[in-house]
């Protein structure tokens, strides 16, 4: 899939004031700093579309881009950020969960995880609740080229071995790098497969 044109379209606290116009839609999520804005930039060949930050908890709304005039990216907010406070954190809890839940829209969620890391209670948590909630989801793993094979392979191994003690199936998987494109045309022919088939 080639992105001509990508724009900005609107940003929301409520699902239900989001695009009306049935187009399907892709939405990008990941605790703070996992590289979410880097791997939108990259995705649609824009510098500046998602906002970067190397401040953690940047984005609080849901960001709607729409993609070739035919279907929309959507940056949600991070989950998890510590700083936030217990207020913050439950506010942008509940924007988050009435998107994913709510939203006919959704076609599906692309969950960001830093490859750097071993399994995060946190992440495996939440991969579990999208699973008991029937959201259909795929796993990205970012920043691949920021470690080694072997350590990549051993990070990434232990995040699927922990997934297959409770899943039968496991959701597609990506691994990306914003900085060298990597797996860029995967996760674009991915989207590309889907809208096909709807």
């Amino acid at each position: 899939m080639i992105i001509k044109d990508a724009q900005f379209v609107i940003s929301n606290t409520d699902y239900r004031k989001c695009p009306q116009d049935g187009n399907p839609e892709y939405a990008f999520i990941g605790r703070s700093n996992v590289g979410k804005s880097s791997l939108i930039n990259t995705l649609t060949n824009r510098k500046g579309l998602a906002m970067t930050s190397s401040k953690p908890g940047k984005t609080q709304l849901i960001n709607h881009f729409i993609i070739n005039n035919e279907w929309y990216l959507v940056d949600l907010p991070g989950y998890g950020y510590a700083q936030r406070g217990k207020e913050g954190r439950e506010q942008i809890r509940k924007i988050i969960d009435s998107y994913i839940l709510k939203r006919e829209a959704l076609t599906c969620l692309f969950l960001l995880l830093d490859s750097r890391h071993e399994p995060q209670k946190i992440d495996i948590e939440f991969m579990n609740w999208l699973g008991e909630e029937g959201v259909p989801f795929a796993i990205v793993f970012t920043k691949i080229d920021k470690l080694s094979k072997g350590a990549l392979k051993k990070n990434t191994d232990s995040y699927i071995d922990t997934l297959k003690e409770t899943w039968e199936e496991l959701p597609p998987i990506f691994y990306t790098s914003s900085e060298h494109r990597i797996g860029i045309e995967d996760v674009l022919g991915y989207i590309d497969q889907i809208n096909k088939s709807l």
